[in-house]
């Protein structure tokens, strides 16, 4: 399995975790919710959902709107399928969320991840943060190395281009920054308080106060440097 096709099926089958959903709506929703997803085609998804089925991670169902049951005999097309997620599914997209290995801070595999944060543990989410971090720095730190080597052999344009390479990964530290931090404070605050109250446990997916961030930063192409 490619690198991209583990992506794209975890996050069908976190999506499909919220609710059944057809594959029109399962590509709207990949399209309009997940960045990483913007440019794909069914031709990309449905052998996913095919590949999936055989797994015995989902299952396809009939749908049941009075509109898909008249789509068939009207239009001599068949209904639409919907898909739902198995239990074997559920523990399965429950494994993959708690995985923190390198695939995790990828460019595309960390935005797949970050968009199911909410039903991640904080825990984990940390590690993934942190992670990311972590190999944001050292490509920030290649680039720096790459920029000083060949600064007097580049041209004015070339030169600004890598520099705003540079700053677009400096921009994802901060923000990455802010995140575990905000992360930190979340779990402070549900730590058992002097009352004795009752705290939020600090594995569940709650977000911890967390602000809502804007879209993701994403890798700059002029970034040569990423893996």
């Amino acid at each position: 399995m490619s690198r991209r096709s583990g992506i794209l099926e975890f996050a069908v089958l976190g999506l499909l975790r919220e609710s059944p959903m057809h594959g029109y709506e399962l590509r709207k929703r990949l399209n309009t919710s997940l960045g990483v997803f913007r440019a794909f085609s069914y031709g990309t998804l449905y052998p996913c959902l095919k590949t999936l089925v055989a797994s015995g991670w989902l299952i396809e169902e009939p749908g049941n709107t009075t509109e898909d049951a008249l789509a068939a005999p009207l239009s001599g097309r068949r209904a639409k399928i919907v898909y739902r997620l198995t239990a074997e599914g559920k523990e399965h997209f429950e494994d993959l969320l708690s995985q923190t290995g390198p695939d995790a801070y990828e460019d595309e595999h960390f935005a797949a991840r970050f968009a199911f944060f909410g039903q991640t543990s904080r825990d984990v989410r940390m590690r993934v943060l942190e992670g990311r971090r972590s190999r944001l720095e050292e490509r920030l730190e290649k680039m720096r190395a790459s920029l000083a080597r060949t600064r007097e052999r580049l041209d004015d344009y070339t030169l600004e281009l890598q520099r705003h390479g540079m700053e677009s990964v400096e921009r994802e530290v901060r923000w990455l920054n802010e995140l575990i931090e905000s992360e930190r404070a979340g779990r402070d605050q549900r730590r058992p308080g002097s009352d004795g109250s009752a705290q939020h446990d600090s594995t569940s997916g709650e977000s911890g106060g967390l602000p809502r961030p804007g879209d993701i930063p994403g890798p700059d192409p002029s970034d040569d440097t990423a893996t």
